[in-house]
């Protein structure tokens, strides 16, 4: 195999890559949604026996038989609104809270919207996920309270909790609001345990307060313990495939935020052990539910006096899939997770243990590490692990974060003089090729020299084709001789590879981008399709059933981009090797269609930032070529002069070899 085959096929190796980084998405599998045994509190009805029940000891005042009837006091059904969605209010954020399990229905965006070109309307972070029986599962809401000694779980989230209300701070930059839920025995009357929960909101904050309080009201000691549901209802802002994941943070042994992410794919793990999130000798600090742009954080604060928090005994990811369909791509799929709280002992009634505080913070807002690097509690959190990009096995994230990371504050400060991500976008590309421009230059001179040497280069093949070690020892020396390198050929795009790669999940990724528009009547959002014009109906591609609803002119302008490059790029003669130009043409006929066809529904932001790169490689190209023919016209002329002592023949000047001996 020369050297040329190899070339072509870690180039291919390499597009192929980048068709599966564009593309991005994979099969879907069915993942029916699971739910542990629990007993339902339904309105104001008695739970029947029937259920489990450990053995007791005589002298608890509380038998295992006292539970087979207990009344839950269910209220009026309520919905409590906190916040605004009026970005002039201050608010960043819109609660709608659910008396039922005292859980956030909607959350709404003052900033964002939805994208909708047509009604854009605020953007929903939450919502309410309909499950095929017809119930809904709410966010932040208690599921099962259980009762560790009589072995008994209830189910709080189908409970309307009692309103107690919404209270506002004298200057309104604070809003709370709070529910009660009280389990009595239902023959007796007797309370058993009493359940507050507080949400409070803060002006100019992405950061929500969730405040529970389980208080012990009988006159023995109780133990209990409680789950409960994360954020639910993220959509999928990345419309070509699904980046949601659900990731948790922990805190290493060195002190260092450490992080472990599950996609939905693997979210769709029917075993429970599958969707578990852990890192052994690490510490847990939070858990989030994201997707492209934004990510949903809950952080159990840890008691006082301790560094972390140690009352969160499980974390598992979850998957729904409302309707059931076995592709999972009707468009109601969401992503969330469960938290299971450690079991605790109250003290009875009125004495210093017989009550339990659980705080949580919870984030709803942007991945934006420039957000997060301002705020104190953000940084030492690590949130900025929720931010992710697209490494690869050539380029690990330890390597591609720092790039990309670098590439979106250089972007942010360019766009504070520029004002337009779009331009921002472009002068980066040539700022890139630029820098680079040392590296592919030396890159196409090798490859020219490469080409030209091909015909020698197949003659010693056929002469030494049954010596291997002879053959390459005559064409080390062919390449010594004409100053050429193999390596030169393509070393230079493994180095570039991370800065590729980086650039374009940073372009890809950029909370920024979202919203921002380059043109006024094109590319009007750059995490969009430029859609040039949209189609009254939409058209579905036959055999790919890949559904097109614009016209988008930025893939195809790519793909003229991309012909013009091949066209450009230096090629071997059909004579020297047959079998290498068919593919070299086929090449040039494949890439200026794949791109195109791949990213075609990509963000126009992608778009534009890979159509100015092919374009100033095209000029790139063109002046490297002058720059290989001017030099080849003078080496033709630079010929020692004949004389008698060189016995009048001609001599070319001896070139340099590429390296040192």
């Amino acid at each position: 195999m020369n050297f040329r085959t190899v070339l072509l096929l870690i180039v291919a190796g390499f597009v192929v890559f980048c068709g599966w980084l564009v593309f991005e998405s994979g099969p879907c599998e069915t993942c029916l949604s699971e739910r542990g045994p629990c007993i339902l509190l339904q309105q104001t009805t008695d739970i029947e026996s029937g259920i489990a029940k450990a053995a007791t000891t005589s002298n608890e005042t509380l038998e295992a038989a006292d539970f087979v009837r207990l009344w839950a006091s269910d209220a009026q059904a309520k919905t409590v609104s906190l916040g605004s969605i009026d970005s002039k209010s201050g608010f960043k954020i819109h609660l709608e809270l659910s008396s039922q399990g005292a859980a956030i229905r909607k959350a709404v965006f003052s900033r964002y919207d939805d994208r909708d070109y047509k009604n854009p309307q605020p953007l929903e972070i939450l919502s309410p996920v309909q499950l095929y029986d017809g119930s809904e599962v709410l966010s932040m809401a208690n599921t099962g309270f259980v009762f560790v000694k009589q072995q008994l779980q209830l189910s709080l989230d189908k409970l309307h909790w009692k309103s107690l209300g919404v209270e506002k701070s004298a200057d309104g930059s604070q809003q709370t609001a709070s529910f009660e839920a009280v389990i009595t025995v239902r023959d007796t009357g007797v309370p058993l345990v009493k359940l507050t929960k507080t949400y409070k909101i803060t002006r100019d904050s992405y950061l929500l307060g969730c405040v529970l309080t389980v208080e012990n009201l009988m006159d023995s000691e109780q133990n209990v313990r409680f789950n409960l549901a994360g954020p639910i209802g993220l959509g999928r802002e990345s419309f070509r495939s699904d980046m949601r994941q659900v990731i948790a943070g922990f805190r290493n042994a060195e002190g260092q935020v450490v992080s472990m992410g599950l996609s939905t794919k693997k979210l769709k793990a029917k075993e429970l052990k599958d969707r578990r999130l852990t890192k052994p000798g690490a510490n847990f600090l939070w858990i989030a539910a994201t997707n492209k742009y934004f990510a949903a954080i809950v952080v159990p604060v840890a008691d006082q006096g301790k560094d972390f928090c140690d009352w969160v005994a499980d974390k598992t990811g979850r998957f729904y899939n409302p309707d059931g369909d076995e592709r999972s791509n009707s468009g109601d799929e969401t992503i969330g997770f469960d938290l299971k709280i450690a079991s605790i002992s109250l003290a009875e009634a009125g004495h210093a243990n017989s009550e339990k505080t659980y705080n949580f913070l919870l984030y709803l807002g942007p991945k934006d590490k420039s957000l997060f690097d301002k705020n104190d509690l953000y940084e030492k959190m690590g949130f900025v692990k929720t931010i992710t990009f697209m490494p690869c096995f050539c380029c690990p994230t330890c390597l591609i974060n720092p790039i990309a990371f670098g590439i979106l504050a250089l972007m942010k400060l360019m766009y504070g003089f520029i004002g337009n991500y779009g331009v921002v976008i472009i002068i980066l590309v040539f700022l890139f090729r630029l820098a680079m421009h040392p590296v592919t230059k030396k890159s196409q001179v090798s490859m020219s020299k490469m080409t030209k040497l091909a015909p020698m280069a197949e003659e010693i093949k056929k002469k030494y084709a049954n010596n291997k070690a002879e053959m390459n020892k005559q064409m080390m020396s062919l390449y010594k001789k004409q100053g050429a390198s193999p390596i030169m050929g393509f070393l230079p795009m493994m180095v570039q590879m991370p800065v590729w790669i980086a650039l374009w999940s940073a372009v890809n990724a950029s909370i920024e981008l979202r919203g921002e528009g380059f043109l006024p009547f094109w590319i009007t959002d750059l995490s969009m399709p430029d859609a040039l014009y949209r189609f009254p109906t939409t058209i579905i591609v036959p055999l790919l059933g890949t559904k097109i609803e614009s016209l988008n002119l930025l893939p195809l302008l790519m793909g003229v981009a991309m012909y013009l490059q091949q066209k450009l790029m230096p090629h071997q003669g059909a004579s020297a090797n047959p079998q290498m130009a068919q593919q070299q043409k086929m090449m040039m006929i494949m890439m200026p269609l794949m791109f195109p066809l791949m990213l075609y529904k990509a963000p126009s932001g992608v778009n534009l930032y890979i159509m100015s790169s092919t374009f100033a490689g095209v000029f790139e190209q063109h002046i490297i070529r002058k720059h290989i023919r001017e030099k080849e016209e003078v080496e033709s002329k630079d010929l020692v002069s004949v004389t008698s002592k060189t016995g009048g023949k001609v001599k070319k000047k001896k070139p340099k070899p590429f390296h040192k001996t």
